[in-house]
């Protein structure tokens, strides 16, 4: 009777359940998110060096690269590459969207740029207003000490001239708010790029474009291809920043931000969210779907934002969860999340280097050891294999979340400080990337993960390697007779 019901559970999901989430995965869309995003990669883990050495642990290395002029160089690098996220999104997701339809692709990506771009109002608020008053943050010197309080500053701007008050505190107009160009700008610039990668494709498709005789170069011919389509839509972008100002006095930016991704960012960095994130990646990979590449691309959207926050939190020396620092960011995901690969399987190769009986168990294990510690673990997920496993499905399903959760709680409860914004690399081994992500305390936690891996694999492994080990015992004594 339990073999029919997780037989009909299992049929269920592969039948039903899968083929609806794969359809949704393959989509245009999803598909130009999760490629596009792949251009900002170089610009991410650069810009982390960056972030470092404007931010280096060491008091007295970072005392030294402050007074030669050297943190604000790399602060000015990091600003450049990290901290434009969202210009990355918005012209990748575009391009890889027009790309993929079989089109010149560039002209759509600077498209979405400049509509990107035209959505937000030009302007940034007075640097007095952060300054000014009983929360202001005051006026400091070159080395950090407050020389002018908030009271101060507003008991002298409170003897000047009401038209020279009103001019020193307006906005200030005609530049581009970089606030909105990192993490904070991040799910506008996808839906930026999305909207403008299926209209320009659409009105490609429909034959809008001035078409040029053969003897034209290309390079000259093209352009003129993507007039009509970009025009149509910077004029449809201007229009709706035209609307939303005169009627609602904010920008398309702003409401975004306040209406969709504040709140999933908010969804994705509790609790929930991680626990489900964790779960799913295993979940999708146990049907033999890549987990990690699904979620990495989904949940990717409202992480990256999460980790571009905390980076410039970061830089800023003010990292803490009172702050606003996230704790479930894109660190949180690859470093921890997916720990020496989907399912945190370092643990089996734990197992098989001191325990396991079988040949099989042990073969696997030696092909995994060395790919296991740039967190790969292809080899067991399909070699063991992992997929369509009822013997390991417990650990292989429990242990990521268990890691999420217990990581959560260290970060809430201020055990381990938030996780910096490094953007280690993926394949960065654990420890390593732990002190990179967030330092000693953050490696050491990482190498706690690794026993918590240990320990919950550990008793299914030995089930299973004994299964195996029995298998290969009776399938010896068998050839031993026939021959």
């Amino acid at each position: 009777m339990k073999n029919q019901v997780n037989g009909k559970t299992s049929s269920f999901i592969t039948n039903k359940l899968l083929p609806v989430i794969m359809k949704f995965v393959n989509t245009k869309a999803v598909k130009a998110l999760q490629d596009g995003m792949v251009y900002a990669l170089p610009f991410i883990i650069i810009g982390s060096i960056f972030l470092i050495l404007s931010n280096v642990p060491v008091p007295a290395i970072a005392t030294a690269l402050k007074n030669s002029g050297w943190s604000a160089f790399f602060t000015q690098a990091y600003t450049t590459t990290f901290g434009i996220l969202s210009i990355w999104a918005a012209v990748g997701i575009a391009y890889v969207y027009v790309r993929n339809e079989g089109y010149e692709a560039l002209p759509a990506a600077l498209t979405s740029l400049s509509a990107f771009l035209m959505l937000q109002m030009l302007q940034v608020t007075a640097p007095l207003a952060g300054v000014m008053g009983k929360n202001g943050s005051g006026i400091a010197n070159s080395a950090g000490n407050v020389v002018l309080s908030g009271n101060e500053i507003s008991n002298h701007i409170d003897k000047l001239p009401g038209a020279l008050q009103s001019f020193l505190e307006s906005p200030v107009t005609g530049v581009i708010n970089i606030s909105w160009l990192s993490g904070q700008g991040m799910v506008a610039a996808i839906i930026v790029g999305i909207v403008v990668g299926w209209a320009y494709t659409k009105m490609i498709k429909a034959g809008w474009k001035i078409t040029l005789p053969e003897q034209v170069p290309s390079s000259v011919a093209n352009q003129f291809t993507a007039m009509i389509p970009s025009g149509v839509i910077l004029i449809s972008t201007m229009l709706i920043f035209a609307l939303i100002k005169t009627t609602l006095n904010t920008d398309m930016l702003n409401l975004i931000y306040n209406s969709l991704a504040a709140p999933m960012q908010g969804l994705s960095d509790s609790l929930v969210g991680a626990i489900l994130i964790a779960f799913l990646v295993s979940f999708f990979w146990f049907f033999g779907v890549h987990g990690g590449l699904i979620m990495g691309g989904i949940a990717g959207a409202f992480l990256i934002p999460n980790t571009a926050s905390n980076a410039a939190l970061y830089q800023a020396g003010k990292l803490s969860l009172n702050n606003g620092a996230h704790i479930v960011t894109n660190e949180f995901y690859n470093n921890f999340i997916n720990l020496t690969g989907s399912g945190i399987t370092i643990g089996l190769v734990i197992f098989t280097l001191v325990a396991a009986k079988s040949v099989q168990f042990k073969t696997i294990g030696k092909i995994e050891l060395v790919p296991a510690l740039f967190n790969i673990n292809e080899p067991f997920l399909f070699g063991l294999p992992l997929v369509m496993n009822p013997f390991l499905a417990i650990p292989f399903f429990l242990v990521p979340v268990i890691v999420a959760i217990s990581t959560y709680g260290v970060i809430y409860f201020g055990i381990v400080p938030p996780l910096n914004g490094v953007a280690a690399p993926w394949t960065t081994p654990a420890v390593i990337s732990g002190f990179l992500i967030g330092g000693w305390k953050m490696a050491l936690w990482q190498a706690v993960t690794l026993l918590i891996s240990a320990i919950g694999y550990y008793p299914f492994a030995k089930k299973y390697d004994q299964y195996l080990y029995e298998e290969e015992q009776e399938k010896a004594r068998n050839e031993g007779i026939t021959i």
